[in-house]
Protein backbone atom coordinates (compact mmCIF):
# COMPACT_ATOMS: atom_id res chain seq x y z
CA UNK A 1 0.00 0.00 0.00
CA UNK A 2 1.47 3.38 -0.97
CA UNK A 3 1.76 5.93 2.16
CA UNK A 4 -0.08 8.64 2.82
CA UNK A 5 2.75 11.35 2.26
CA UNK A 6 4.20 13.61 4.93
CA UNK A 7 3.07 16.49 5.96
CA UNK A 8 4.70 19.79 6.73
CA UNK A 9 4.84 21.03 10.07
CA UNK A 10 2.12 23.04 11.60
CA UNK A 11 2.83 26.56 12.05
CA UNK A 12 3.18 28.75 15.29
CA UNK A 13 2.38 32.48 14.86
CA UNK A 14 2.72 34.39 18.33
CA UNK A 15 1.92 31.41 20.06
CA UNK A 16 -1.06 29.92 18.01
CA UNK A 17 -0.35 26.73 16.21
CA UNK A 18 -1.82 26.70 12.66
CA UNK A 19 -2.39 23.11 10.38
CA UNK A 20 -1.86 20.54 12.67
CA UNK A 21 -4.99 18.73 11.05
CA UNK A 22 -5.97 20.76 8.49
CA UNK A 23 -4.28 22.89 6.00
CA UNK A 24 -4.27 26.75 6.63
CA UNK A 25 -5.96 29.23 4.09
CA UNK A 26 -4.13 32.48 3.69
CA UNK A 27 -6.31 35.13 2.29
CA UNK A 28 -5.43 37.83 -0.26
CA UNK A 29 -5.79 41.75 0.05
CA UNK A 30 -4.05 43.94 -2.35
CA UNK A 31 -3.92 47.94 -1.47
CA UNK A 32 -3.30 48.43 -5.15
CA UNK A 33 -4.76 49.60 -8.15
CA UNK A 34 -3.20 47.55 -10.43
CA UNK A 35 -2.22 43.47 -9.16
CA UNK A 36 -2.39 41.19 -12.13
CA UNK A 37 -5.76 40.27 -10.39
CA UNK A 38 -8.84 42.59 -10.35
CA UNK A 39 -10.67 40.88 -7.40
CA UNK A 40 -8.11 41.58 -5.03
CA UNK A 41 -7.46 45.39 -5.63
CA UNK A 42 -8.84 46.85 -2.68
CA UNK A 43 -7.55 50.29 -2.51
CA UNK A 44 -10.69 51.60 -0.61
CA UNK A 45 -10.93 51.08 3.29
CA UNK A 46 -14.11 49.99 3.12
CA UNK A 47 -13.75 47.66 0.41
CA UNK A 48 -10.94 45.74 2.16
CA UNK A 49 -12.27 45.80 5.33
CA UNK A 50 -15.20 44.15 3.95
CA UNK A 51 -13.20 41.82 1.81
CA UNK A 52 -10.79 40.92 5.02
CA UNK A 53 -14.67 39.86 7.12
CA UNK A 54 -15.79 38.23 4.17
CA UNK A 55 -12.48 36.12 3.61
CA UNK A 56 -12.38 35.46 7.85
CA UNK A 57 -16.40 34.15 7.44
CA UNK A 58 -15.39 31.83 4.53
CA UNK A 59 -12.60 29.97 6.74
CA UNK A 60 -9.11 32.34 6.13
CA UNK A 61 -6.84 32.11 10.01
CA UNK A 62 -4.33 34.11 7.74
CA UNK A 63 -5.10 37.58 5.94
CA UNK A 64 -2.14 38.72 4.00
CA UNK A 65 -1.92 42.28 2.69
CA UNK A 66 0.05 43.41 0.19
CA UNK A 67 0.28 47.33 -0.96
CA UNK A 68 2.90 46.74 -3.97
CA UNK A 69 2.24 44.62 -7.64
CA UNK A 70 4.26 42.25 -7.47
CA UNK A 71 5.71 42.41 -11.42
CA UNK A 72 6.48 45.12 -13.47
CA UNK A 73 5.06 48.52 -13.14
CA UNK A 74 4.76 52.20 -11.59
CA UNK A 75 7.27 52.67 -8.45
CA UNK A 76 6.00 52.87 -5.07
CA UNK A 77 8.15 54.29 -2.52
CA UNK A 78 8.19 52.22 0.86
CA UNK A 79 6.81 55.69 2.47
CA UNK A 80 3.68 55.21 -0.20
CA UNK A 81 3.85 51.47 0.46
CA UNK A 82 3.02 52.16 4.32
CA UNK A 83 0.69 54.54 3.87
CA UNK A 84 -1.43 51.92 2.05
CA UNK A 85 -0.91 48.92 4.31
CA UNK A 86 -0.06 50.01 8.12
CA UNK A 87 -3.53 51.70 8.64
CA UNK A 88 -5.04 48.69 7.48
CA UNK A 89 -3.20 46.52 9.31
CA UNK A 90 -4.04 48.54 12.55
CA UNK A 91 -7.65 48.27 11.65
CA UNK A 92 -7.82 44.43 10.89
CA UNK A 93 -5.96 43.64 14.28
CA UNK A 94 -8.39 46.01 16.18
CA UNK A 95 -11.69 44.78 14.07
CA UNK A 96 -10.85 41.53 13.34
CA UNK A 97 -8.51 40.30 16.61
CA UNK A 98 -8.82 36.34 15.81
CA UNK A 99 -8.07 36.88 11.78
CA UNK A 100 -3.66 36.71 11.81
CA UNK A 101 -2.25 39.33 9.68
CA UNK A 102 0.93 38.77 6.85
CA UNK A 103 1.64 41.71 5.51
CA UNK A 104 3.57 40.78 1.39
CA UNK A 105 6.82 43.12 1.03
CA UNK A 106 10.05 43.26 0.75
CA UNK A 107 11.52 46.06 2.07
CA UNK A 108 12.73 46.33 5.82
CA UNK A 109 11.08 49.30 6.79
CA UNK A 110 8.18 48.17 5.84
CA UNK A 111 8.17 45.21 7.64
CA UNK A 112 8.81 46.96 10.79
CA UNK A 113 5.98 49.65 10.78
CA UNK A 114 3.53 47.01 9.96
CA UNK A 115 5.00 44.69 13.11
CA UNK A 116 4.50 48.14 15.23
CA UNK A 117 0.90 47.96 13.98
CA UNK A 118 0.17 44.66 14.76
CA UNK A 119 1.54 42.21 12.31
CA UNK A 120 2.22 38.50 12.92
CA UNK A 121 3.81 37.52 9.59
CA UNK A 122 6.15 38.98 7.18
CA UNK A 123 5.65 37.62 3.65
CA UNK A 124 9.54 38.83 1.75
CA UNK A 125 8.29 37.23 -1.63
CA UNK A 126 11.47 38.07 -2.99
CA UNK A 127 14.49 36.18 -1.08
CA UNK A 128 16.05 38.01 1.35
CA UNK A 129 16.54 40.57 -1.62
CA UNK A 130 16.65 43.46 1.55
CA UNK A 131 18.84 41.36 4.27
CA UNK A 132 17.06 43.44 7.36
CA UNK A 133 13.84 42.23 6.57
CA UNK A 134 14.50 39.21 8.45
CA UNK A 135 16.23 40.90 11.22
CA UNK A 136 13.14 43.35 11.75
CA UNK A 137 11.23 39.72 11.92
CA UNK A 138 13.46 38.07 14.46
CA UNK A 139 13.87 40.96 16.99
CA UNK A 140 10.18 41.55 17.50
CA UNK A 141 9.88 37.00 16.98
CA UNK A 142 6.94 37.08 14.61
CA UNK A 143 7.21 34.79 11.53
CA UNK A 144 8.28 35.18 8.22
CA UNK A 145 8.42 33.29 4.44
CA UNK A 146 11.46 32.56 2.90
CA UNK A 147 11.26 32.26 -0.74
CA UNK A 148 12.58 31.38 -4.01
CA UNK A 149 13.03 33.86 -7.05
CA UNK A 150 16.43 32.32 -8.95
CA UNK A 151 18.12 35.54 -7.99
CA UNK A 152 15.88 37.92 -9.23
CA UNK A 153 15.53 41.53 -8.39
CA UNK A 154 12.24 42.51 -7.15
CA UNK A 155 9.32 43.16 -9.31
CA UNK A 156 11.12 41.81 -12.63
CA UNK A 157 9.67 39.10 -15.07
CA UNK A 158 12.30 35.92 -15.31
CA UNK A 159 13.14 35.14 -18.92
CA UNK A 160 14.91 32.59 -20.78
CA UNK A 161 15.61 31.40 -16.55
CA UNK A 162 17.67 27.63 -16.34
CA UNK A 163 18.50 25.15 -13.79
CA UNK A 164 20.31 22.45 -14.81
CA UNK A 165 21.37 19.43 -12.83
CA UNK A 166 24.97 20.29 -10.87
CA UNK A 167 27.67 17.94 -11.94
CA UNK A 168 29.12 16.62 -9.71
CA UNK A 169 25.69 16.50 -7.86
CA UNK A 170 25.58 17.56 -4.50
CA UNK A 171 25.83 15.07 -1.47
CA UNK A 172 24.02 14.56 0.30
CA UNK A 173 21.21 16.12 -1.48
CA UNK A 174 18.90 19.24 0.37
CA UNK A 175 15.71 18.09 1.63
CA UNK A 176 17.00 14.39 0.89
CA UNK A 177 16.13 13.91 -2.35
CA UNK A 178 17.52 12.09 -5.36
CA UNK A 179 17.29 14.10 -8.50
CA UNK A 180 15.11 11.81 -10.94
CA UNK A 181 15.54 13.21 -13.85
CA UNK A 182 16.80 16.92 -15.60
CA UNK A 183 13.90 18.94 -14.20
CA UNK A 184 15.15 18.60 -10.44
CA UNK A 185 17.68 21.51 -11.34
CA UNK A 186 15.19 23.70 -10.39
CA UNK A 187 14.15 21.67 -7.36
CA UNK A 188 17.60 21.43 -5.90
CA UNK A 189 18.13 25.14 -6.54
CA UNK A 190 14.66 25.76 -4.57
CA UNK A 191 15.46 23.40 -1.58
CA UNK A 192 19.45 25.20 -1.16
CA UNK A 193 17.77 28.93 -1.22
CA UNK A 194 14.94 27.89 1.05
CA UNK A 195 17.20 26.14 3.45
CA UNK A 196 19.57 28.97 3.39
CA UNK A 197 16.82 31.47 3.92
CA UNK A 198 15.08 29.59 6.86
CA UNK A 199 18.47 28.84 9.07
CA UNK A 200 19.40 32.58 8.49
CA UNK A 201 16.29 33.69 9.69
CA UNK A 202 16.45 31.11 13.19
CA UNK A 203 19.97 32.77 13.50
CA UNK A 204 18.25 36.35 13.36
CA UNK A 205 15.65 35.18 16.30
CA UNK A 206 12.79 33.90 14.30
CA UNK A 207 11.21 31.17 15.93
CA UNK A 208 11.87 27.71 13.87
CA UNK A 209 7.94 27.07 13.92
CA UNK A 210 7.20 30.54 12.37
CA UNK A 211 9.37 30.01 9.80
CA UNK A 212 7.31 28.98 6.31
CA UNK A 213 9.13 28.42 3.04
CA UNK A 214 7.84 28.75 0.09
CA UNK A 215 8.83 27.62 -3.42
CA UNK A 216 7.11 30.21 -5.22
CA UNK A 217 5.99 29.32 -8.05
CA UNK A 218 6.00 32.10 -11.39
CA UNK A 219 9.14 34.11 -9.62
CA UNK A 220 12.32 33.53 -11.16
CA UNK A 221 10.81 30.48 -12.92
CA UNK A 222 8.78 29.45 -16.18
CA UNK A 223 5.57 27.53 -16.84
CA UNK A 224 7.87 23.83 -16.88
CA UNK A 225 9.53 24.56 -13.55
CA UNK A 226 6.52 25.70 -11.89
CA UNK A 227 4.75 22.58 -12.58
CA UNK A 228 7.65 20.62 -11.81
CA UNK A 229 7.25 22.15 -8.27
CA UNK A 230 4.26 21.36 -7.93
CA UNK A 231 4.71 17.63 -8.39
CA UNK A 232 8.01 17.87 -6.36
CA UNK A 233 6.74 19.10 -3.19
CA UNK A 234 7.54 15.92 -1.22
CA UNK A 235 10.98 17.54 -1.06
CA UNK A 236 10.18 20.51 0.24
CA UNK A 237 8.14 19.61 2.68
CA UNK A 238 11.30 17.14 4.04
CA UNK A 239 13.51 20.37 5.30
CA UNK A 240 11.29 20.25 7.96
CA UNK A 241 9.83 23.78 8.00
CA UNK A 242 5.81 24.46 7.39
CA UNK A 243 5.32 24.77 3.51
CA UNK A 244 3.32 27.70 2.12
CA UNK A 245 2.23 27.27 -1.34
CA UNK A 246 1.16 30.90 -3.60
CA UNK A 247 0.26 29.97 -6.71
CA UNK A 248 -3.26 31.42 -6.68
CA UNK A 249 -4.01 32.46 -10.49
CA UNK A 250 -1.28 32.47 -11.41
CA UNK A 251 0.84 32.61 -14.87
CA UNK A 252 1.84 29.06 -14.56
CA UNK A 253 -2.22 27.88 -14.44
CA UNK A 254 -2.67 30.53 -16.77
CA UNK A 255 -0.31 29.35 -19.66
CA UNK A 256 -0.95 25.32 -18.93
CA UNK A 257 -4.87 25.69 -19.44
CA UNK A 258 -4.46 29.11 -21.83
CA UNK A 259 -6.51 30.89 -19.51
CA UNK A 260 -6.80 34.70 -18.27
CA UNK A 261 -6.58 34.94 -14.70
CA UNK A 262 -10.63 35.53 -14.27
CA UNK A 263 -10.53 32.12 -15.42
CA UNK A 264 -8.14 29.74 -13.82
CA UNK A 265 -9.78 28.58 -10.39
CA UNK A 266 -10.19 25.26 -11.21
CA UNK A 267 -6.57 25.23 -12.09
CA UNK A 268 -5.53 26.66 -9.37
CA UNK A 269 -7.62 24.42 -7.39
CA UNK A 270 -6.21 21.10 -8.95
CA UNK A 271 -2.95 22.05 -8.01
CA UNK A 272 -3.83 23.16 -4.79
CA UNK A 273 -5.42 19.67 -4.36
CA UNK A 274 -2.36 18.02 -5.18
CA UNK A 275 -0.29 19.50 -3.10
CA UNK A 276 -2.36 19.20 -0.11
CA UNK A 277 -1.86 15.36 -0.53
CA UNK A 278 2.18 15.55 -1.09
CA UNK A 279 1.60 17.38 2.66
CA UNK A 280 2.48 21.06 1.98
CA UNK A 281 0.18 23.16 4.38
CA UNK A 282 -0.59 26.89 4.08
CA UNK A 283 -2.12 27.76 0.64
CA UNK A 284 -2.16 31.59 -0.34
CA UNK A 285 -5.62 32.27 -2.36
CA UNK A 286 -7.66 34.69 -3.66
CA UNK A 287 -10.52 32.47 -3.36
CA UNK A 288 -10.87 31.29 0.03
CA UNK A 289 -14.30 29.54 0.21
CA UNK A 290 -13.48 27.39 -2.48
CA UNK A 291 -9.87 26.95 -1.28
CA UNK A 292 -11.43 26.31 2.00
CA UNK A 293 -13.68 22.95 0.86
CA UNK A 294 -10.39 21.65 -1.11
CA UNK A 295 -8.28 21.77 1.14
CA UNK A 296 -10.68 20.15 3.95
CA UNK A 297 -11.48 17.63 1.45
CA UNK A 298 -7.84 16.48 0.63
CA UNK A 299 -7.47 16.71 4.67
CA UNK A 300 -9.99 14.00 5.22
CA UNK A 301 -9.05 11.74 2.55
CA UNK A 302 -4.82 11.90 3.74
CA UNK A 303 -6.55 11.07 6.90
CA UNK A 304 -5.17 14.15 8.59
CA UNK A 305 -9.10 15.22 9.74
CA UNK A 306 -12.05 13.91 10.35
CA UNK A 307 -15.48 14.64 8.67
CA UNK A 308 -17.59 17.56 9.41
CA UNK A 309 -20.53 14.98 9.55
CA UNK A 310 -20.25 11.05 8.81
CA UNK A 311 -24.31 9.58 9.49
CA UNK A 312 -24.20 8.05 5.81
CA UNK A 313 -25.13 3.53 7.00
CA UNK A 314 -24.49 4.79 10.90
CA UNK A 315 -27.93 6.00 11.55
Amino acid sequence: MTPVPRSSAPLVLRGRELGATAPVVMAIVNRTTDSFYAGARHADDAAALAAAERAFEDGAEILDVGGVRAGVGPEVTPAEEIARVVPFVERVRRELPDLLVSVDTWRAEVADAAIDAGADLVNDTWAGHDPGLVEVAGRAGVGVVCSHTGGQAPRTDPYRVSYPLPTPLPDPLPGGVAPVDPRDGVLLDVLATLRAGAERAVACGVPPRSVLVDPTHDFGKNTWHSLHLVRRTEPIVALGYPVLMAFSRKDFVGETLDLPAEERLEGTLAATAVAVWLGATVFRAHDVRSTRRVVDMVAAIRGDAPPAAATRGIE
